[in-house]
């Protein structure tokens, strides 16, 4: 088996997770989980330099990733479960009272694979550009990872790190757009128009690659040539193009599922979809 088939049969499972999740608690977002679900496998099982025990909290010496848009929690836990940062059969707690899984990554739960409290949108790009800078100082040539959705774009605060990250030429810094086109009211053209982002990116000094962020293969030699360039020149921007619920094919081209959980039968139908690789928790 390929390393890519490898990479492809744990996104599988990392989906069932994310639909067993929702579907438990009734609450949740899996449409954009599901969406990036194929990013997170490439990231924590074949792109970063990352070390799951002990849990660094300080991301010294290691590769870091910022999630900005956290309402995708379940893709983000799940995958740190499935490369050993916590027990899988945590996953079972995602939402309850008193789990360290709350809807939003957070940190005074202590979660090991959190190092800060995101979701409240546009301010991912901003403490990402910290921690470039910081690694800098500290003469850490590791790569700090930043995941946004096209729909917290509208936050102005996205735009002032990107000036900044661009002006300053923070190149140990790859900012990565989840764009689905969607968000939780509507389309993205409908609710507020993006525009044309290359240009935009590229305006603020800012190196930009576009991918298929639904192909396994495309999506982790695109990731491991833009980390090869860091260190060098202009930080770096993917435009990652997914499907919102990608892999069931009724969550799948509407935004509905942005924040809604299946009921009893369309989780099974969701499952059926879905192959079991690792084994549910």
């Amino acid at each position: 088996m390929s390393d890519i088939e490898q990479l492809e049969k744990t996104a599988s499972q990392v989906r069932r997770d994310i639909i067993r999740m929702v579907h438990a608690v009734q609450s949740g977002h899996p449409g954009g989980s599901l969406g990036c679900t194929d990013l997170f496998t490439a990231l924590f099982f074949e792109v970063m330099d990352h070390h799951p025990i002990p849990f660094n909290m300080s991301g010294r010496d290691e590769d870091v990733l910022i999630v900005s848009n956290g309402h995708i929690s379940p893709a983000y836990y799940s995958v740190m479960a499935r490369r050993g940062y916590f027990p899988v059969s945590e996953l079972s707690t995602f939402r309850r009272l008193h789990s360290r899984l709350q809807g939003h990554p957070a940190t005074m739960e202590k979660l090991p694979g959190v190092r800060v409290a995101t979701g409240s949108l546009g301010q991912g790009l901003s403490v990402a550009t910290g921690i470039a800078l910081s690694k800098k100082l500290n003469h850490d040539s590791h790569t700090v990872f930043c995941l946004m959705g096209d729909g917290e774009l509208g936050e102005g605060q996205v735009w002032e790190a990107a000036l900044y990250g661009g002006a300053h030429q923070i190149n140990n810094l790859v900012g990565i757009i989840d764009y689905n086109g969607k968000q939780i009211d509507g389309p993205t053209d409908e609710i507020l128009p993006l525009g044309d982002l290359r240009a935009k990116f590229e305006a603020f000094g800012w190196k930009v690659t576009e991918m298929n962020g639904n192909k396994m293969d495309e999506v982790v030699s695109t990731l491991k040539a833009v980390k090869s360039s860091t260190g060098t020149g202009k930080p770096n921007l993917i435009l990652m193009h997914t499907e919102m619920g990608m892999g069931v094919d009724f969550m799948m081209g509407t935004h509905k599922w942005h924040g809604t959980a299946p009921n009893d039968q369309q989780k099974e139908l969701a499952l059926s979809q879905l192959k079991e690789t690792l084994g549910d928790y």
